[in-house]
């Protein structure tokens, strides 16, 4: 019995020891293994945060880089836009135009130098008058047409250039947008030195002289007298011999071929059989052939519009051809290819306005099936997209 107490008092004195040691009681075994695993859950949420950690740092670095990289690019880019000349924006070369003390508020300064390196487009400046600079904003990008929206008042000998009456204002007038500076372009290009025969022969584009710019004139207000005074106002174009015309029949091609719309009465425009140098912009709804039949020796003429009283053939896209969201469908085309005909049949430049703007995937793809089909130029309001091509 005694053995059996110094036992009992040797086990007691070694569970209090091993307390005392720090190693605490013997858990019992389902005890251990759950703070096993409760160890393990918090060793792996560890070592989770660490590569979350680690994770976010490497991304912010590479994020960082690649942001540098993108604007040192950008940086580059800019510098060398500065050193080559490279515009984003055709009007980009006009930022200070207009602006007090450039000497342009007036409208007085024309920069005519700028057309030298630039290559001559088949596209139609659509509301010109709408541009930083009109005719110039144009003839940059390579426009080879632009267009002018005039308004005659009464007890008013000035033509007002703008889309409407509330867009109108002292200084934005036919002759100080539009005549004015083709003459300071078209002298500057045909200038009289020893070294130079001056026979005005010479258009606004250096690459291309022999081209043409077509000065589209819409008539806005009453046709016969607004025509009167735009013939009247042209007189400086047509004493320098820039103006194309047609005398006893013929066509002659100058540097600046003059078309009018809007109001202007075909009558009045024809009335002297001898001599014109304003053209008809002719119905082209109304030229329909069918494109299908057979060409024959029998032309149909005499025409009523042909080259001698008309230059463009122009008509709405949205009316005359219809919706095309979902794709031009075969009678459109059809429609499409049977105007051209008629047009082309009379000499006749063909020219859709209204076309779709958007979307650009769209707009791309009527410009690219008019310009396939035969269109003779694209009426734009994005000089930038049409003149590069893109489409």
């Amino acid at each position: 019995m005694w053995l059996n107490r110094c036992a009992g008092s040797a086990r007691n004195h070694a569970s209090i020891d091993e307390s005392e040691d720090g190693y605490g009681p013997f858990l019992p075994v389902e005890e251990f293994e759950g703070s096993e695993k409760a160890e393990r859950r918090s060793f792996h949420l560890l070592q989770s945060r660490k590569h979350f950690t680690s994770y976010l740092t490497c991304s912010t670095l590479w994020g960082s880089t690649i942001l540098a990289a993108l604007i040192l690019i950008s940086i580059i880019l800019s510098i060398a836009k500065g050193l080559w000349g490279i515009e984003d924006e055709p009007d980009s070369i006009f930022a200070d135009w207009g602006r007090p003390g450039t000497g342009t508020a007036s409208l007085a300064w024309y920069p005519t130098d700028f057309l030298r390196d630039v290559i001559p487009v088949p596209c139609h400046s659509h509301n010109d008058y709408w541009r930083k600079v009109p005719v110039f904003s144009a003839l940059h990008a390579g426009c080879t047409g632009i267009e002018a929206d005039v308004w005659l008042f009464n007890n008013d000998s000035e033509l007002y250039v703008g889309h409407d009456r509330a867009a109108l204002t002292p200084y934005r007038t036919f002759q100080s947008l539009y005549v004015n500076p083709l003459l300071d372009i078209l002298a500057h290009n045909n200038p009289e030195t020893p070294l130079y025969n001056d026979t005005h022969d010479r258009g606004v584009f250096d690459t291309d002289p022999d081209q043409t710019i077509v000065l589209l004139v819409d008539l806005k207000t009453d046709g016969p007298t607004t025509f009167a005074e735009v013939q009247a106002q042209l007189e400086p174009l047509r004493a320098g011999n820039w103006l194309s015309y047609v005398q006893d029949g013929v066509v002659y091609e100058r540097q600046v071929t003059v078309v009018a719309t809007g109001r202007t009465p075909f009558d009045v425009l024809t009335q002297n059989s001898t001599y014109r140098d304003i053209f008809f912009d002719a119905p082209l709804n109304k030229l329909y052939e069918d494109a299908e039949a057979l060409d024959t020796d029998d032309d149909g003429g005499p025409f009523v519009y042909n080259t001698t009283n008309s230059f463009y053939a122009s008509v709405n896209f949205k009316r005359a051809i219809g919706s095309v969201w979902s794709g031009l469908s075969a009678k459109q085309l059809r429609l499409i290819r049977g105007q051209i005909k008629g047009a082309h049949r009379r000499g006749l430049k063909v020219r859709y306005w209204n076309t779709p703007a958007w979307p650009v995937s769209l707009r791309n793809r009527i410009w690219h099936v008019l310009m396939t089909e035969g269109a003779d130029i694209l009426n734009v309001d994005d000089l930038r997209a049409a003149t590069r091509k893109s489409w």
